[in-house]
């Protein structure tokens, strides 16, 4: 594999081949290859599909059994290489681990010191900027047990963000946010993407549909699907319809607001075919679709 330079903007900022971990003779990821370039990559996927798990390998938290990876050109295999890629790298898990009796200021001073920012001086004026970019210049010395979930999360987003790491992944960042948390909060995931590489796990295929060039599918540790959303959604062409009941033959249907009942799976003849969404093409790529090269 090449080594992008990280200053450059072009080629991969992630490039990781034959990634493999099991847990107690599960594999939860299974030979996954990637290449990430810049901007907002998705990725989709049910629970225990190993998304989480595959996300910690590439935030180099946890080592994979197999496989080998590079971000943004360092080589997380060597005790160097390992810190210079968490130098350049930002990670949002589902549980950021929060003190509560610290205060937003605190929590993201103590990220940067554990990012080596020993200059405190210097320090301090990077955690404010981070948190002034997430909207939280008014809260920096409120504590955190005092934050609604919205705000805690915004105060996660600014830890992963100190040293304006090229490489950012984001685990659930809208999980249990209301619909104007959410909104505010793609807001941020949109500008964080320029310039860099954000991976963002998610069961929302609305944030992916809204954020996203690329979509990547996965279930059962393996890659069903990498493309993007429109393609995605192609998948369903011509395996969506309605109908006043709900087909038996279908491989999914729920009546909706208007009544009828939206089907998807394979049509009887002169169905009355509907446009799919990216959700339509996720539930297929989930039910055994050919995996996208």
């Amino acid at each position: 594999m090449t080594s992008p330079d990280p200053s450059s903007g072009t080629g991969s900022a992630v490039e990781a081949a034959g990634l493999t971990l099991s847990y107690r003779g599960t594999r939860a990821v299974d030979d996954v290859s990637l290449d990430l370039g810049r901007g907002v990559i998705g990725l989709l996927g049910p629970n225990g599909a190993g998304k989480t798990t595959l996300l910690r390998i590439l935030a180099t938290a946890t080592p994979p059994d197999k496989g080998s990876m590079r971000v943004l050109g360092h080589d997380p295999r060597s005790v160097r290489g390992r810190t210079e890629a968490r130098r350049v790298l930002g990670y949002l898990p589902q549980n950021p681990g929060f003190h509560p009796g610290f205060t937003a200021f605190e929590f993201v001073d103590y990220v940067a010191i554990l990012k080596e920012m020993t200059d405190r001086r210097a320090r301090h004026a990077e955690v404010r900027r981070v948190l002034d970019g997430v909207g939280l210049a008014e809260l920096r010395g409120k504590r955190i047990r005092a934050l609604s979930g919205g705000m805690r999360q915004r105060v996660a987003l600014a830890a992963a963000l100190v040293g304006d790491p090229g490489f950012l992944v984001l685990d659930e960042p809208t999980v249990g946010l209301d619909p104007e948390q959410r909104m505010r909060f793609r807001e941020l995931i949109a500008e964080a993407g320029a310039g860099r590489t954000v991976l963002l796990s998610t069961h929302q295929t609305e944030d992916v549909a809204m954020l996203c060039g690329r979509v990547i599918v996965m279930d059962r540790g393996r890659i069903r699907f990498d493309g993007t959303p429109a393609e995605l959604a192609a998948l369903a062409e011509g395996r969506v319809w309605s109908s006043t009941e709900r087909s038996p033959g279908a491989l999914a249907g729920w009546r909706t607001g208007t009544g009828e009942f939206r089907n998807l799976g394979d049509p009887p003849a002169h169905a009355a075919l509907l446009t799919p969404t990216l959700e339509d093409g996720y539930l297929l790529a989930l039910d055994g679709q050919p995996v996208a090269p």
